[in-house]
């Protein structure tokens, strides 16, 4: 099995928003394309979360992609 790297945040944000829009605009005009678009949505979100459940503990790269902490907008303040 090859190790990748997990997609990026937008791309599940994309699928939450998509999925959203699917089901509250969408089907309201037509309820065929709403449940379509919502599924096709919704595995994409399953297929996003399947690889960042597969990330190696060992990865740094993968690690510091998916660190907040590292970003530079965070910072940690140590209380004594």
């Amino acid at each position: 099995m090859t190790r990748g790297i997990p997609f990026s945040s937008g791309f599940m944000l994309s699928t939450i928003i998509g999925f959203f829009i699917s089901v509250f605009f969408v089907m309201s005009v037509s309820p065929t394309w709403g449940f379509t678009f919502a599924l096709i949505f919704v595995i994409m979100f399953i297929a996003s979360v399947v690889t960042l459940s597969q990330i190696e503990a060992e990865d740094k790269y993968g690690l510091k992609e998916l660190a907040i902490h590292e970003k530079g907008h965070y910072q940690r303040h140590n209380k004594k």
